[in-house]
This record gives structure tokens, C-alpha cells and sequence, in this order.
């Protein structure tokens, strides 16, 4: 099972989630109990999805309808609470899930979250919580807007399969990308290109910082697990 911060292929995110992925939205992917969705900061991004408090918070916004032939531009017309025949829309699901979660007390959906760093390229971000929907104005039309806080073992109970994280070690989008970028998407010991990991050069364990790019890496998975929380 990947971790949070490891950064892997298209085809290896699908081969973890045991499906194509074929839209951003999943809510119950594979009618399991946990969704999927996949985000973009980068410039140029179809959704004005964001990342606060340090990567503790993801404010993701909803998706447009379906392009049809004749039919308006989609980017025209406010995204959609339900499809023509009358079911939800992912975004409808979402939202229900969030007012569930705030009206009546229920357990937050957990969804898995990957972000696209790169084209082709897509870090796993780990799990969070769906505690808030809403719909506000945008260009003269309503969007969905989702906020998401990362979870972890003792903020959802009754779930013993997520680790328990330290929010300070999250390394934030905006280093993430720098890093990527300086490091043109290969180890910095080997130069290879699969298995990459995010990685803290001077360990966070002795208190290396998550949030410059000066003390983060690009590592493969060989170089990654033979350094451990050592200093080079």
C-alpha cells in the first residue's frame, strides 16, 4: 500500500485503486466504504481546488456537467445536483455525505486523495475527512465547494487503518511542485524515475523543516529506505 508523499505514474495510481480513473470524482469507489478524488493546484487546472493550513485542509470544488454535442459550454452553467434522469451527480453525493456528517452527527466520509504534481505524475496525499459543503457564486454561476481535513486513527473512530499522522509533517503543494521541478522528477542519487518519494534531508525526527524546498527531496524507493532518519 502506498503512503502519503509518495509520488507515482497514472497507471500505478489506477493499478492501487484496482480501476481506471476515469473522472476526479468517486464517491464509494469499487463500493467500498472509503472515496477517491484527484486534485490540481497547478496553473492552468480545469477546478479551482486549494490546499490550506499547511496541507491539512483541502478546499476542492465540484465538477461541471458533461460536455454535449449542441449542448451550452459547461463552464457556463452551474454544476449540477443531479443528472437529467433525477440520481445524484458526484457532486450530489458529496454534499450529502458533508450534510449528513454536520446535521445528524454521522461518521465523516473518509476519501483517499491524490494530486496531480506533474502531467502523468501524481503524489498520494493520504486520507481526510469530508466535514463541509457548500455552493457559492462564480463567474455568474453556482459551484460545488468541499472542504476536507486529513485524517488520521484518533480523530475518526472505529477505524484502525490509518496511521497516526503528525500534521507538521506534511509537506505543503506549493514545495511539493518546487521540488518536483528542480529535481526534473528523478532521485537525486540515482536518477531513476519509478518509486519516487518525497523525502525530508535533514530528517523531520530531528527537526528538519516540511516546508522550504531546501530540505526536501526526491528519492527513490532503494535510496529512501536506506536512508531512513539518517543524516548523510
Amino acid at each position: 500500500m502506498i503512503k502519503p508523499g509518495e509520488v507515482i505514474s497514472y497507471l500505478d495510481m489506477c493499478k492501487e485503486e484496482g480501476a481506471n480513473l476515469q473522472r476526479g470524482m468517486n464517491f464509494h469507489f469499487r463500493r467500498t466504504r472509503v472515496s477517491v478524488i484527484l486534485m490540481s493546484v497547478r496553473r492552468g487546472a480545469p477546478y479551482s481546488d486549494r490546499v490550506e493550513e499547511e496541507g491539512k485542509v483541502l478546499i476542492y470544488e465540484g465538477h461541471d456537467a458533461p460536455r454535449t454535442k449542441n449542448g451550452p459550454n459547461p463552464k457556463t452553467t452551474d454544476q449540477p445536483m443531479k443528472n437529467p434522469s433525477g440520481g445524484l451527480t458526484e457532486n450530489g453525493k458529496f454534499f450529502n455525505a458533508a450534510m449528513h456528517y454536520k446535521g445528524l452527527g454521522s461518521e465523516p466520509e473518509l476519501v483517499r486523495v491524490y494530486e496531480k504534481i506533474h502531467a502523468g505524475i501524481w503524489a498520494y496525499s493520504g486520507v481526510f475527512k469530508l466535514v463541509d459543503a457548500w455552493q457559492e457564486v462564480s463567474d455568474n454561476r453556482k459551484v460545488f465547494k468541499f472542504r476536507l481535513e486529513l485524517a488520521d486513527s484518533k480523530s475518526v473512530s472505529g477505524n484502525e487503518t490509518l496511521p497516526e499522522l503528525d500534521y507538521t509533517r506534511i509537506i505543503p503543494t506549493a514545495v511539493k511542485l518546487e521540488v518536483w521541478k528542480r529535481d526534473k522528477g528523478r532521485c537525486v542519487k540515482c536518477g531513476s524515475t519509478n518509486n519516487l518519494h518525497v523525502d525530508h534531508i535533514i530528517p523531520y525526527s530531528m527537526g528538519g523543516s516540511s516546508l522550504v524546498a531546501e530540505n526536501i527531496q526526491l528519492l527513490c524507493a532503494k535510496h529512501n529506505l536506506g536512508k531512513s532518519d539518517n543524516l548523510e
